[in-house]
């Protein structure tokens, strides 16, 4: 503790002339004139002795000062609550608080420094008192002790945890309480060695309790405690300075002009100020030693944030005393924390000591020792961390840039591609700083300069060159987002952009390349896409936000600024590169961000026309389908009627199609001609312009050019023929699907004719026809597209297309029949569910290139979930999912989350259909294993394994309620029991069904049934056993065994209620502990049961059970033996089952019947230890436990090498603040044990080095 005797015995209770002060404030004159009284002398604590008891008190300790605090009594020197209860409302102004304490402490020290004991217990959430008797004659440690036991340990919350609008400002009410008091107290109060040695011993002890609410508590004020002392400190330190210049410039005066009493009186002032000073450093040394010490590896993140965050606010305050290594090296050792919220503390403390460039040399051995471990937290799982690191970087980076090295920049480079944007963000003006922020002396004479000649130019092809070195070409987006905020300038230069696009270069200066061209173009369009639109690209925002008033205004300045400058420049730029594919893509989505108005009002008519003459050029010299489909897209966006140039650019566009159509119908006539070989020009031009009408059809509404009849002919003709080019049927087919859409847009937009909707009926039925033969086609390319479009087609022509109050096109709703079902699953299983390597198609023959797998699984992946919608809208048959279900074990990886999704939504539209489809899955792949291994197979083998392993994952899948799964639960078993039993033993009833092994497999499902169903279910699996069945102890009869076992368990105790199934709502996972129901639950319980057993007999007409049971009685579990309740002694208790009940009467001896139970006992015992052993070690090394319950696991710090020795050239013992303590004040240094493990908070890289 600080204090020799922590609290003493018994208070030197001072007379009412020793006790006040000269002024009715603590505020001191700085020149002295208010001098402490008695400073370590009258003030000083000790024991009374004899003669003095009774002096200050009336009647035995009662105070004789003014009894009075904030108005209010108190009575016995018990607290009355009232400064806590100010501090927690705060609404009352903290100074007037602080003064009415520092009122009653000049009045009555120990009464007020009782309240202020009991204001931090009670800051604590504790319930207990510290009363004028404990204070009297206890130690702090026995205080402590005593207000432990009297804590309320039933909620975990107190003050600083808990929530509601009373509690949200009590943690700053309470910070700013103490950081008043010492304020006010700092010039006389605080130096009485009482108020401030009673308060610290009392804060040091409570941080050290085992009570986490004392411990945070008292943590957080000694913190704020000694933040204030360093104020005073940094204040005290001021006025020394001051004194001793002004002492040395009267001394350097000359005699005759000196003062020597002013002399006298500054050298007076100046020992009073180092007296304080010293005084403040044992106090600071206290608090540092008893409490930070300790605290800053505390088992609670809270409070070594805490610690964290406060010596952060030290160093920066008082960077004389604090800002050395012997304090940086806490702030280092903790960057390695396990909890992100300390890391963070560490970073935002560095943060404000870097900003500070004179205080950079103080810094320098730090950041060499933990720079590497900056640079990795830019990687860490906490998003807020890597923020907050990559700033901290970017403020050494403006403080010296030779600190950090290029590779350590290039870690912080590639971070402006990361999906989190404040992340990007960061990196971003990481990026700016170090690479766009410099600007050479030359550069202020051609500020003034614009397009090529502007100081831009050369910014721009920087950025051009690193976005080509970082190699990801196609993210130009997301780097223009991460610089938007700080390079907005330079991002919004689209002068000097297309300067450097259309101008010559100025002599000596290297012209672009070819690619350096390409990247340009793309980030120009980014930064317009970005000025136009005002938000990030996709992944990197959680939506579209609302503008404000301002953000609009410089849109629509950026808006018209694109408009008037690219529609004179983007047809010279077409007209430049119109051969480049890539660069005409790109130039032509311009337009889409036009403000169309400015063309007329801007007299821009002619640019327009040479824009649009441009885009015909490249339709007539491209069929790359990207350029085209841009060109398309140019079109739709110039083609608005509420503009006056639409008519202009209507005629246009007609004259294209008009052009387009009729070379088409000539190329096709010519080419479809019979007696004659199409050559391969033919193909191609007929290919091209197919190509060309196609793309302009997915954007333009071309039904007056009767496009369906050409296609359909083409169509018809390559499944005669069987020759058709591959690329010219999945265009034909394309177009055709898009003549399809846009003729049912017509009829839904409008009020369509009977005729209308008959004819998009026809034409609808015969398109499917065709592309459900072409699903045979032998290449694979045109199966994909045909399947792709039929699931499109089914889909919109579904049931769903009348939702909406759209009953009028009913006669177009089409629902495939079970042949084209039965071809659809066949391409999804023939060209789906295969291994990578046997993708020769998809991956174009590049099987070493990843990005080609990629693709393909990709592609893959498209023409699954195409199929699942399907099956999740009901278009096809739920049981067709059987086959996809069946894949969900093999397929995990590239799969797993769309069978998994359809598996929910199917259960969501029809829970027993869906039961019913995964036990037929089940089925399928049972019989798969039968056909391949035949009815001898391994029950141990790799492939039965697997498929009882795949049974449990559709276990996991029903989830906890059991209520909500129960009947197709029960309707599960029942087709599985039905299966189980369908294919009898051809060599007689002393042999097992063929199929009696799935039995096993069914086991997997018995935990998901409900103890009363459980009888029922085997009720209804004995209706399939004979006598000789249940005697059967060989191997081959184990499943049976196996399943009456998991049947069984459970089965007989009734003292579980059906409204235990109902509060596992509540409670998602159940106590094993759970305590057993009472007596008076158990009537509910047997009506639920019954009423609930007869349901589900009731729903299947064939489950009739050979001999009526008899009701279980009911018995209270109070009336049994408490040894019953063990699960241990009452194990072989369960499974016995009265043999009245479930067999037919026999004439077998009573003996002999015993004797049968008793061994049939002993074997289902021995068959269900087996089960759960070979269970355990089955899960023991089981895949993707995800479906059962979340894992969650530690933060792991993103570096994973060891820090090397820290202590090697730093001076790492514990050491006193600035100055030794005082010769005559009592040291405080006493270090307290500490009783937390280091190693449950810091990374294993910070164990091995020395703390002190």
């Amino acid at each position: 503790m600080i204090a020799a005797p922590e609290i003493p015995t018994d208070f030197t209770l001072l007379q009412e002339s020793e006790t006040h002060f000269s002024s009715d404030t603590d505020f001191e004159d700085i020149e002295g004139k208010n001098q402490k009284q008695g400073k370590g002398k009258t003030c000083k604590k000790g024991k009374k002795g004899p003669a003095e008891k009774g002096k200050s008190g009336n009647g035995g300790g009662k105070p004789s000062g003014p009894n009075r605090m904030n108005g209010h009594h108190q009575q016995n020197g018990v607290e009355n609550m009232m400064l806590f209860e100010v501090v927690k409302m705060g609404k009352s102004a903290m100074q007037s608080v602080v003064d009415d304490w520092i009122e009653s402490y000049k009045h009555d020290r120990d009464i007020a420094l009782l309240d202020l004991i009991n204001f931090f217990i009670q800051c604590s959430g504790c319930k207990g008192v510290v009363t004028a008797e404990m204070f009297r004659h206890m130690q702090n440690s026995e205080i402590i002790r005593k207000m432990t036991e009297e804590f309320d340990e039933d909620s975990g919350d107190y003050p600083l945890t808990m929530a509601g609008p009373q509690w949200k400002k009590f943690k700053s009410s309470f910070c700013e309480f103490i950081g008043v008091l010492v304020r006010q107290c700092q010039y006389s109060i605080i130096y009485d060695e009482y108020m401030m040695d009673t308060v610290i011993s009392l804060l040091t002890g409570l941080s050290d309790s085992q009570v986490r609410a004392f411990r945070h508590t008292s943590t957080l004020a000694a913190m704020k405690l000694m933040t204030a002392l360093v104020n005073v400190a940094l204040n005290l330190s001021i006025n020394m300075d001051n004194t001793q210049r002004q002492y040395e410039a009267e001394r350097n005066k000359i005699i005759g002009k000196r003062a020597n009493d002013r002399l006298e009186l500054l050298l007076q002032k100046r020992k009073e100020l180092q007296e304080n000073q010293d005084e403040i450093e044992n106090m600071m040394n206290a608090i540092f030693k008893g409490v930070f010490v300790h605290r800053y590896r505390d088992a609670i993140a809270e409070i070594r944030a805490i610690c964290i965050e406060e010596i952060g606010i030290w160093m920066k305050m008082y960077s004389d005393a604090f800002l050395n290594d012997s304090y940086l090296k806490y702030v280092g050792w903790t960057m390695h924390d396990k909890q992100g919220e300390v890391r963070l503390k560490c970073l935002t403390a560095l943060q404000g000591l870097y900003y500070n460039k004179e205080l950079n040399s103080k810094l320098e051995l730090f950041t060499s020792r933990f720079k590497d471990r900056i640079v990795s937290m830019t990687l860490d799982k906490e998003y807020d961390v890597a923020v907050q690191a990559i700033k901290l970087l970017t403020l050494v980076l403006q403080s010296s840039e030779e600190v950090l090295t290029a590779e350590d920049c290039e870690n912080v480079y590639h971070l402006v591609y990361s999906a989190h944007r404040p992340v990007a963000v960061a990196a971003g003006e990481f990026l700016y700083k170090k690479l766009f922020s410099r600007r050479d002396a030359e550069d202020d004479g051609i500020l003034k300069r614009r397009g090529r000649q502007s100081p831009n130019a050369n910014l721009v092809k920087t950025l051009v060159f690193f976005f080509l070195e970082s190699e990801l070409h196609e993210h130009a987006a997301y780097l223009v987002d991460s610089m938007w905020d700080c390079a907005t300038d330079l991002l919004k230069d689209w002068e000097c952009m297309n300067s450097l696009l259309l101008e010559e270069p100025l002599n000596g200066e290297e012209p672009l390349t070819d690619r350096q061209e390409s990247a340009l173009i793309e980030i120009m369009l980014c930064t317009i896409r970005q000025a136009a639109e005002c938000h990030p690209p996709v992944g990197r925002g959680t939506g579209k936000r609302v503008l404000t008033a301002k953000e609009k205004k410089t849109q629509l300045d950026d808006r018209t600024k694109i408009t008037e400058l690219f529609a004179v420049a983007l047809p010279q730029l077409l007209a430049k590169y119109s051969v480049d594919a890539e660069k005409v893509t790109n130039l032509l989505q311009l337009p889409q961000y036009f403000d169309l108005e400015i063309y007329t009002t801007g007299r821009l008519e002619k640019h327009l026309d040479a824009l649009l003459r441009q885009i015909r050029d490249i339709v007539e010299k491209h069929t790359d389908i990207d350029v085209l489909e841009a060109c398309s897209k140019t079109y739709h966006a110039l083609c608005n009627e509420e503009f006056t140039i639409f008519n202009r650019v209507d005629i246009a566009r007609s004259q294209l199609i008009d052009e387009l159509a009729d070379k088409f119908n000539r190329l096709l006539e010519d080419f479809l001609q019979e007696g004659e070989e199409p050559d391969e020009d033919d193909a191609y031009q007929v290919l091209s312009t197919l190509k060309r009408i196609t793309a302009f059809h997915n954007a333009h509404d071309l039904s007056r050019w009767d496009l369906f009849g050409c296609n359909y002919k083409l169509l018809k003709t390559g499944i005669e023929n069987g020759d058709m080019p591959e690329q010219i049927v999945i265009h034909a087919l394309q177009c055709t699907h898009y003549v399809i859409l846009w003729q049912l847009a017509k009829v839904t937009e409008s009020s369509s004719t009977k005729e209308d909707l008959l004819r998009l009926k026809k034409q609808m039925r015969v398109f499917c026809q065709i592309c459900q033969h072409y699903l045979t086609n032998v290449n694979t390319a045109v199966k994909e597209q045909a399947f792709t479009i039929l699931c499109d087609v089914l889909m919109i022509f579904s049931h769903q297309i009348m939702t909406g109050g759209r009953d009028m096109l009913e006669p177009l709703v089409y629902t495939p029949d079970s042949s084209l079902q039965s071809e659809l699953l066949s391409f999804i299983l023939d060209h789906v569910f295969i291994d990578q390597d046997d993708d020769n198609n998809s991956a174009d023959g590049q099987q070493d290139d990843e990005a080609s797998k990629i693709e393909a699984l990709h592609k893959r992946r498209n023409l699954l979930a195409a199929f699942c919608k399907l099956i999740v809208y009901t278009v096809v048959e739920m049981n067709t999912a059987a086959d996809i279900f069946k894949q969900y074990m093999k397929y995990y990886n590239d799969y797993g989350d769309i069978i998994k999704e359809t598996m929910s939504k199917t259960r969501q539209i029809d829970k027993i259909q869906c039961a019913k489809t995964l036990i037929l899955s089940l089925q399928q792949l049972f019989n798969e294993m039968i056909q391949e291994n035949g009815y001898n197979f391994d029950r141990s083998s790799p492939t039965f394994s697997g498929i009882k392993e795949l049974a449990r994952r559709f276990a996991l899948t029903f989830g906890l309620d059991q209520l909500k799964t129960r009947e197709a639960i029960a309707m599960l078993h029942k087709d599985g029991i039905e299966f189980a039993f369908k294919e009898p033993n051809p060599q007689g009833e002393s042999h097992p069904p063929l199929n009696l092994a799935f039995l096993d497999i069914l086991s997997e499902f018995s935990s998901k049934l409900l103890r009363q169903d459980k009888r029922t279910v085997y009720v209804y699996l004995e209706k399939f056993m004979t006598f000789q069945m249940s005697l059967r102890r060989e191997d081959v009869w184990l499943p049976l065994m196996s399943y009456r076992n998991s049947l069984l368990a459970g089965g007989d105790d009734d003292t579980m209620s059906v409204i235990s199934g109902i509060s596992s709502r509540g409670s998602t996972v159940r106590n094993k502990k759970t305590k057993p129901a009472t007596g008076k639950r158990k009537v509910p319980e047997a009506e639920e049961s019954s009423s609930s057993d007869s349901m589900w007999l009731n729903r299947e007409q064939s489950m009739h059970t050979p001999v009526m049971m008899q009701t279980p009685q009911l018995t209270s579990t109070i009336m049994r033996e408490p040894k019953r309740l063990r699960p241990d002694e009452n194990y072989m208790g369960v499974y016995p089952m009265q043999p009245e009940h479930h067999q037919p009467p026999l004439d077998y001896k009573q003996q002999e019947e015993a004797a049968r139970q008793q061994q049939e006992r002993a074997a289902m015992n021995y068959v269900k230890l087996r089960s759960n052993l070979q269970h355990a070690i089955r899960r023991g090394t089981s895949l993707m436990e995800d479906d059962e319950e979340p894992i969650v696991e530690d933060v792991m710090m993103s570096s994973e090498g060891r820090i090397e020795d820290l202590n090697e050239g730093m001076d790492f013992d514990t050491m006193d603040i600035d100055l030794p303590p005082s010769k005559n004040r009592r040291e405080r240094t006493e270090l307290k044990p500490d009783f937390f493990d280091p190693a449950s908070i810091m990374d294993e890289s910070v164990l091995g080095v020395s703390m002190f």
